[in-house]
């Protein structure tokens, strides 16, 4: 018999074993993991849209979910959800591209203090970096720049006292200042100030961007938090608009392979920094059922299910995985249901087009 290099290796790595032939629900792309997750571990989370799932699954599975801008006292749940308490563990909105979540650490702490000034919605500002963290916005610069001070510090405990970090990555297209490149979740006069394209500008992230912001994140946050483990993921939900000149679904395909780059690279050059692998188990033309709704973009409820319950599976130390209440196992009769609702900036885009109209 003749011997070759692929004699002996595991089923996992053969594609008929380890995808063609995986049951219902059992498509499981995940052989190691760099660490553990224990009761104790504080989690911090950030990211996109697709991030807020993960953070639920955190809060109901009785591990130390890590929220230091929490609600003030005697504030309703449904208050504290419109105003986007405990969505992340901080409230800064949705940090879709790396270049964000880079400055989120430098203006926390005051290395970069950004020009842009308060945007305008009607009769009231909103803070340009999370425009729809408050809702109803806010009065005067005074209460802006106050509410702003108490999240970059709560923003400074979540660096600082994660034991893990769950950055889930979710765009590379973005606006930016001109004059000073800071960037925005979303493009300014979709939820306040105004359209200027000598004052703003777009840019799509290109791989080594994205490689090189994504390094500099994971230094930055080592650099207050030498012992945090850092957990990076990829979201599979589509671009909703992109502005290139493009089809949408080549903006998606080109956004998500830059972001899987450059996690892959993290993971390969930081010991601290695993990969959850998200975006596969739920875009990959491979898995055994289609997790998306009816619009192809939202994932519905039996896909984060699948996905809280391997990520249960491999990663949550002192909970078992069968007995996790957030995720039950999906049946032959269950039918696809829509997922909790989730505080997307990106879906405002549509919202502001409406109301052009």
């Amino acid at each position: 018999m003749r011997r070759h290099p692929y004699q002996g290796i595991g089923d996992h790595q053969f594609w008929n074993r380890a995808v063609t032939w995986a049951p219902p629900g059992g498509l499981d792309p995940v052989v190691h993991t760099r660490f553990r997750i224990t009761p104790d571990d504080s989690i911090g989370t950030m990211g996109s849209c697709f991030a807020q799932h993960l953070a639920r699954h955190l809060a109901r599975s009785g591990i130390d979910y890590f929220v230091p801008e929490a609600a003030p006292a005697g504030m309703d749940a449904a208050e504290a959800a419109r105003r986007q308490y405990g969505v992340f563990s901080a409230r800064y909105g949705n940090v879709y591209t790396v270049r964000q979540a880079v400055q989120l650490v430098r203006r926390a702490y005051g290395d970069v203090v950004p020009e842009e000034e308060p945007w305008a919605r009607d009769d009231v500002l909103v803070d340009p970096f999370r425009p729809t963290v408050e809702p109803d916005g806010f009065a005067d610069v005074a209460a802006l720049e106050a509410d702003r001070a108490s999240h970059l510090a709560a923003t400074r405990r979540v660096f600082e006292e994660s034991r893990v970090l769950v950055f889930t990555l979710g765009l590379t297209e973005a606006w930016r200042a001109r004059a000073d490149g800071s960037v925005f979740a979303t493009a300014p006069g979709v939820n306040g100030g105004e359209w200027d394209p000598d004052r703003y500008e777009f840019v799509n992230f290109d791989v080594d961007d994205v490689r090189a912001d994504l390094v500099e994140w994971c230094d930055l946050v080592r650099s207050v938090n030498p012992t945090v483990r850092i957990l990076l993921t990829v979201s599979p939900v589509p671009l909703i608009a992109t502005y290139e000149d493009r089809h949408v679904l080549a903006s998606t395909t080109w956004s998500k392979s830059v972001l899987r780059i450059a996690a892959e690279e993290a993971y390969r050059r930081f010991d601290f920094v695993d990969y959850f692998p998200s975006y596969e188990l739920i875009s990959s033309a491979s898995s055994p059922r289609n997790h998306f709704a009816p619009d192809l973009r939202e994932v519905e409820d039996r896909g984060v299910q699948h996905v809280m319950r391997t990520f249960t599976r491999h990663y949550l130390d002192g909970l078992p995985w069968q007995a996790a209440p957030a995720v039950p196992a999906p049946t032959a009769s269950s039918a696809p249901s829509a997922p909790e609702a989730v505080v997307c900036d990106e879906e405002t885009i549509a919202a502001a087009i409406e109301a052009s109209r």
